[in-house]
């Protein structure tokens, strides 16, 4: 996929992380994970992110990547792969390359670990990783990794394969500059956990689509729910939040992690072999597991009315 492509391809509708499955030694299984791909592009998302933040790429090593990316594209058909990446520059650098060989179509580049930087050197650390690629980048604002305005302005000066931005922060007035200010050369991607909780206000500063969590265990609700978004129709969007997204959020908020633990979960209960997460996250106990199912019973029994 050329980067023009995948840049309109990213804007065109909702998009999601599929989770990794490990194996009881902690160890990526490609079958289950084929399996829940193949289901997922049976729905609406253009674009699916592999080795993402909720495939946990934290927990990954780096050698891990291309297999994961390679299990995605044998079984994503047309649907576009774009791999994650992150870490120091040089360890960025391998990670996106060794994807791009893999087949990705793009590389989703989190922040780079642990300290603080300054925009000059997260200016150069994410053109190290554009120029080391001839596919489409994405940078992921959030942490220690959120560039200005003006950074990322001259970032797409000289990064021609920079095509978008994905926001984590819910600093709304700083990323509506820099959406008046980069305009369409950039597609503008909301990034914050269990998305839906703030869609419409990236929205309004704009962010035409967003990568959601949930689309991992219940896509039609996802899809639903983008549907109204994009459609203005705020009652389908409030009952949704209301009915679904409050609720799985005080779920989500019990304890660090959740965030990715209660979507593996959920994969698990649509009959996904996903296996746990990985340390340093914990999964769901029992009872926690019980409220997610019945959350998702709860939601498949209003579909169905």
């Amino acid at each position: 996929m050329d980067i023009s492509t995948l840049k309109a391809s990213l804007g065109s509708g909702l998009l999601s992380f599929p989770v990794t499955p490990f194996d009881a030694d902690g160890r990526f299984v490609p079958d289950p994970y084929q399996r829940h791909i193949s289901w997922l592009t049976g729905f609406d998302a253009p674009v699916l992110f592999a080795a993402g933040g909720t495939g946990e790429f934290f927990s990954l090593t780096p050698d891990e990547i291309p297999a994961i990316v390679r299990a995605a594209k044998e079984a994503a058909g047309d649907t576009a792969i774009v791999s994650g990446c992150g870490y120091g520059t040089a360890m960025a650098v391998d990670i996106a390359r060794n994807a791009e060989k893999a087949g990705a179509d793009g590389i989703l580049l989190l922040p780079h670990y642990l300290i603080d930087a300054p925009q000059d050197g997260m200016f150069h650390h994410i053109r190290a990783v554009c120029d080391s690629v001839g596919i489409g980048v994405m940078v992921y604002n959030r942490d220690n990794a959120q560039l200005t305005a003006d950074t990322l302005a001259r970032l797409c000066e000289v990064c021609p394969n920079l095509v978008g931005f994905k926001d984590g922060t819910g600093d709304i007035g700083t990323i509506r500059q820099i959406t008046a200010t980069m305009g369409d050369r950039l597609t503008y991607l909301g990034g914050m956990p269990t998305a839906e909780l703030f869609a419409e206000a990236y929205l309004g500063a704009g962010f035409t689509t967003y990568s959601s969590a949930v689309f991992n265990f219940v896509p039609a609700l996802a899809n639903r729910f983008y549907g109204a978004l994009r459609g203005g129709d705020r009652a389908t969007c409030e009952a949704i939040l209301k009915d679904f997204f409050y609720p799985f959020m005080e779920l989500r908020s019990r304890r660090q992690g959740y965030a990715v633990a209660a979507i593996k979960a959920g994969v698990r209960m649509q009959g996904f072999d996903a296996g746990p997460v990985r340390a340093p996250l914990t999964d769901l106990t029992r009872e926690e597991e019980r409220i997610l199912s019945d959350l998702i019973d709860a939601n498949n029994a209003r579909a169905a009315a």
